[in-house]
C-alpha cells in the first residue's frame, strides 16, 4: 500500500474512533445528565438518584475513561500504521 493510503487509512481511523467517543460523550452528558434524568432517577447509586449521579460525578467518571481508552487505541492504531513514537 502507498504511503498516502498508509496516511488516508490511518486518519479514517483516528477519526473513526473520535466520532464513536464523542458519541460515547454526549450519550452520557447530555442524554444521561438532562434527557434521561428524570428517568434515571427512580435508581439509586450509593445513595442517590442516578440521573443526579451522572449530571455530578458519573459523567466526570466516563470521562476519564474515556481519556484512558482513547491513549490506548490510538498507541494500537499507530503501531498497526507504523506512525508510533519509540
Amino acid at each position: 500500500m502507498s504511503k498516502q493510503g498508509d496516511t488516508a487509512a490511518y486518519w479514517r481511523a483516528n477519526l473513526r474512533l473520535m466520532a464513536s467517543l464523542l458519541v460515547v460523550w454526549f450519550v452520557v452528558s447530555f442524554g444521561c445528565g438532562v434527557l434521561l434524568a428524570d428517568w434515571l432517577d427512580q435508581f439509586r447509586l450509593f445513595g442517590f438518584k442516578l440521573g443526579f449521579f451522572f449530571a455530578q460525578q458519573g459523567s466526570i467518571y466516563v470521562f476519564v475513561l474515556l481519556i484512558f481508552y482513547y491513549v490506548w487505541r490510538m498507541n494500537r492504531i499507530e503501531r498497526e500504521y507504523d506512525v508510533h513514537e519509540d
